[in-house]
């Protein structure tokens, strides 16, 4: 049973060099995930992949059942997750084409199913997220993009946005001030949920484009699938080289 299982948000709904062995439909007491479980080998090591956003792209972030997604890929074996985001970069060295691996989360979400512990509890249940990311996920991944030859940014805040719409320069000068280096809109509440679920969980960020107000002009989606296209070569590079850092360790 694969232990590791990857979560693809935009533009990662597949893994091409991912060895497909079964697709599973799955039913989850919170509805139903994104998509079918698709099991297969990256190298030697058995993975779970399943598209955050369905396999058309077509679930926005604030629909996503994070719930269904995290709860499934528990059910089915796994223990760590990689979770990919596509994200807009605040700080300075988190431009378009940047790989992070961030450390810490700001949540500004809101109206999303936030928690497995809701009813028919015995006692009242809380998480400690003092450190939302697994950091021995996130020494793996370091390890994998040293493999891979890759440059990343090995730190960093996730802002959390409710989306769809992008950020006003006005918020995303609040995050800054906040401490955030890093806007996103599926961040959370996957890695709370993950941690709920006692899943080690690191998330790979592609920065696709600068944050509202960080560049002159409105920010396109021509502009940011462009950087999608070359950036996600490289989460997939960095994907491939997990197996080999894990066996390195």
């Amino acid at each position: 049973m694969a232990e590791l299982a990857i979560i693809g948000g935009t533009g990662l709904t597949s893994l091409n060099n991912l060895e497909i062995t079964q697709r599973e439909l799955v039913h989850t007491p919170f509805g139903e995930p994104s998509g079918p479980i698709t099991y297969g080998k990256l190298g030697s090591t058995e993975v779970m992949f399943i598209p955050r956003h369905g396999s058309g792209h077509t679930i926005p972030p604030h629909k996503i059942n994070y719930r269904a997604n995290i709860w499934a890929l528990k059910e089915h074996g796994a223990k760590n997750v990689i979770a990919v985001n596509a994200v807009g970069g605040i700080d300075d060295d988190m431009g378009p084409g940047a790989l992070i691996i961030p450390d810490q989360i700001i949540d500004y979400s809101y109206g999303r199913p936030m928690t497995f512990f809701e009813d028919s509890l015995d006692t009242v249940v809380h998480i400690d997220f003092t450190h939302p990311y697994c950091e021995s996920l996130r020494q793996l991944l370091l390890r994998a993009a040293e493999i891979a030859d890759l440059k990343l940014v090995d730190h960093g805040t996730y802002g959390a946005t409710q989306g769809p719409r992008l950020e006003t320069a006005a918020e995303i000068r609040r995050m800054e001030r906040d401490g955030c280096d890093l806007v996103g809109m599926t961040g959370m509440p996957e890695a709370a949920l993950a941690k709920e679920q006692a899943l080690c969980y690191a998330s790979i960020c592609l920065s696709v484009n600068w944050a509202a107000g960080k560049e002159e002009g409105e920010i396109t989606m021509q502009a940011i699938e462009a950087c999608m296209v070359e950036g996600m070569e490289k989460v997939r590079g960095l994907l491939e080289k997990v197996p080999e850092a894990d066996t390195a360790r």
